[in-house]
Parts: structure tokens; C-alpha cells; sequence
């Protein structure tokens, strides 16, 4: 018993700076809630944003698109629709939201150029089947959207970029449309929830942990004792923190997109950090790839800016494995891998980037990675003992307090 209690106050003393930081993101989180700062009152308008919109609503939106089309090819100007511009060019950061924003600037999509004739023809064939899946209330996914006229869009990246320029003419969410991909994230620890009436318990869903489900709209009724979500690069590190029981001893969610997040799982972790007033710790590779995920957290994508105010969860602190645990871990020589070109080529890529820019701790990670010219990724802490992370790095980290 005695034993026990040691534990106990141990634990309680490595949780101290969390459970501090835990109030501090709930007292912010309720200040603020219902009157967070809008483009239109950082005098922001021109930009294109959607939101969330009800089935019915999607239907009439492509019901008008269609209208306006036919009424132009009945007056000769042919068919033709106005799409925003995705590119690179057209975004713009927003320092005071953290996050980017797709500007206003659209271009024409004409069915009597010959450049465009495709893309256009792929458009209108996809609004066609979306309005079939909104009309009959189901879901279904990027694969089936590919699959339902392979000839037409030959490649799967053709009718999601389409599916991406859909939501921005619309106005509405990728969830709007009632089209997902498919599951990628897992969740496990201590949180539960309902997902469509369903009750489920993540602390009895094994090493692999639930699957998020692409259906976010479903999930409802977030109960947690957690003091914190930690946020996994990879898959293997979340398996092994799901093994060990982590969440039990360090009261935690963790969630893993094993990669690149996708779409489901940034707008759970949204979800849950705003309905459980959490702080979210982020344990990635000390690589330029593991930063930029973290970035598409927190400020969100290039490629799907117009969505940013839905899929963005800012204030993400970074945990580790930063390039200054290194040498404060001593890792061994064997375990530190050399940067390629590319690596470095994308590292000073970053340095330029706002997200970087605005945070003096990160830039000066970046740069010490870039001047080293070494990385490491999160299985290098494996050098000590395959419970490492669990029983010695993540602990001390939690104890010091020491994120950014």
C-alpha cells in the first residue's frame, strides 16, 4: 500500500504543470467561447469560407448551379462555372486566427475550351452523383465517387480535387457533401462518447484502439477524466503507448493519423478539444515532415484552406521529439540520420513559413535541425528499451514541463 501511494504522489507530481496547463486552456477556451474574432471583424472580406449546411440545402445550391448553367447555354454563352483559386497564390495567413485562409480570386471553367472541356465535364458528373447521394441521405466515399465513372476521371486525385472545388462553389464543408475517405485515425485512452446512439468506452478498445469514424457529424456526448490529448505522429509509437496503458497512469487521450492527418481525424481532435477544454501536446518526428504536420493541425492545409475554421485546432504545444532532445537525451550517433537534400531543401522551406515565423522556440528547433543536418524519428528513444517512451521520456517531459 505504501508502494502505491509512493506511485501515486509521483505521478501526481510529473502531472503537476499538466493539470496547470489543462486549467489554463478551459479558462481561455470559456472566455472566449461564442466570441472568438472573425474575418469580418479583423476586416477581412476578401476571402472564401464555407460551413456547415444541411443536405437540403447542398441539394437546392447544385439545383441553382445547374439552372444558372442551362440558362447560359440557352442564351448561347455556353457552360461555364465560376470557381475559386486554389493555389498557393491565393492564400493568405491569418496571424490573429493562426490559421490560413483561401482569398476570393476565382477563375472560369469553360466546357468550350479545350483546355478546361475535362475538368469541367468531371465537375458537372460529380455534382450529378452528390445530389443523388444528398437526395437519398446516405454517405459514401472518395473511392466510390472515383469508382462510380473510372473512364471519366481516370485517376482518383482528378475527383477529389474536383470534390474540393464542389465545396468551395457550394459554400459548404467536405462534410456537407456527404462524401468521406476512408478511416485512418485512431483514438485510445480515457474518453467516451456516442457515436450514432452508440456508447464507446476508448479505454476498452485494445492496442489498436477506435477507429475514427469518417461520420463526424455522428459523435456526440464527449465524457473524459483526461488531463490532456496527446497528439502520435505514427502509428507505432501509438501502439506502443496503447500497450503500455499510458492513458491509465497519465490520465490522456492519444490520437494518431499514422501520418499526414486526414480530414476525420482533424476535425475529431477539433471536437474534442473543444468540448473537453483539453490542451493538446504533439509527440512527432524531429524531422521538417513531422513539424509540418503538426502545422497542418493547428493552421491547417493549403489544399483545403477554405476549410480551415472547422479543421484547425491552434495552440498545439510542441512536445517533442524536438532536435534539441538529442543531445539532452543523449541519442546515440547510430540512431540520428543524416538530412538529404530534400530534407533540408523543405526545412528552409519552413523557416519562411508563418507558422514558424511567429514562434521563436520552433524557428530555433528548425534552424538547429538545419545546421546539424541531422534528424531523428520517434523510435530512436527504442535505443534505451522499447518502453523508453512510455516510462521515461514522456514522463520526464511531463515533469519538466518542458513543451513549446
Amino acid at each position: 500500500m505504501a508502494l502505491a501511494k509512493s506511485q501515486t504522489a509521483a505521478v501526481a507530481r510529473v502531472m503537476q504543470g499538466v493539470v496547470a496547463m489543462r486549467r489554463q486552456v478551459e479558462k481561455e477556451l470559456s472566455a472566449t467561447s461564442g466570441r472568438a474574432p472573425t474575418l469580418e471583424a479583423l476586416g477581412i472580406t476578401n476571402v472564401t469560407e464555407v460551413r456547415e449546411r444541411d443536405p437540403s440545402a447542398v441539394m437546392r445550391a447544385i439545383e441553382e448551379l445547374f439552372a444558372d448553367a442551362a440558362d447560359s447555354i440557352l442564351r448561347g454563352q455556353g457552360l461555364h462555372f465560376e470557381v475559386p483559386n486554389r493555389t498557393a497564390t491565393n492564400q493568405l495567413y491569418v496571424p490573429e486566427l493562426d490559421r490560413i485562409v483561401l482569398k476570393s480570386k476565382t477563375s472560369t471553367r469553360s466546357f468550350d475550351s479545350t483546355a478546361q472541356v475535362r475538368k469541367t465535364a468531371i465537375m458537372t458528373r460529380v455534382m450529378e452523383m452528390l445530389h443523388q447521394v444528398l437526395r437519398r441521405n446516405i454517405h459514401t466515399t472518395k473511392r466510390d465517387l472515383f469508382y462510380a465513372d473510372v473512364k471519366l476521371f481516370r485517376s482518383q486525385d482528378e475527383s477529389d480535387a474536383v470534390l474540393d472545388d464542389v465545396a468551395c462553389v457550394i459554400g459548404c464543408t467536405r462534410t456537407s457533401l456527404h462524401v468521406v475517405a476512408s478511416e485512418k485515425g485512431v483514438v485510445v485512452g480515457r474518453v467516451q462518447f456516442r457515436e450514432d446512439g452508440d456508447l464507446i468506452d476508448c479505454t476498452r478498445m485494445g492496442v489498436g484502439g477506435k477507429a475514427i469514424p469518417p461520420f463526424i457529424d455522428k459523435i456526440s456526448d464527449f465524457r473524459s477524466d483526461a488531463e490532456f490529448i496527446l497528439l502520435v505522429e505514427k502509428d507505432a509509437a501509438f501502439m506502443r503507448l496503447a500497450e503500455d496503458r499510458f492513458y491509465n497512469k497519465y490520465p490522456c487521450i492519444i490520437i494518431t493519423a499514422k501520418g499526414q492527418p486526414d480530414v476525420a481525424t482533424r476535425l475529431f481532435l477539433r471536437k474534442c478539444r473543444d468540448d473537453l477544454k483539453l490542451p493538446v501536446l504533439g509527440l512527432v518526428d524531429a524531422d521538417p515532415y513531422g513539424l509540418k504536420i503538426l502545422s497542418v493541425y493547428m493552421s491547417g492545409s493549403k489544399t483545403m484552406s477554405y476549410d480551415s475554421a472547422s479543421l484547425t485546432t491552434s495552440d498545439i504545444k510542441w512536445l517533442g521529439v524536438r532536435p534539441s532532445d538529442l543531445d539532452k537525451y543523449n541519442i546515440p550517433e547510430q540512431c540520428r540520420l543524416p538530412m538529404k537534400a530534400s530534407d533540408i531543401k523543405y526545412g528552409k522551406a519552413l523557416l519562411e513559413e508563418d507558422f514558424v515565423r511567429r514562434n521563436p522556440k520552433w524557428y530555433a528547433e528548425l534552424e538547429a535541425m538545419l545546421s546539424s543536418k541531422v534528424k531523428a524519428e520517434i523510435q530512436a528513444l527504442s535505443s534505451y528499451g522499447f518502453q523508453y517512451l512510455t516510462e521515461t521520456y514522456l514522463p520526464r517531459k511531463l515533469k519538466e514541463r518542458d513543451w513549446i
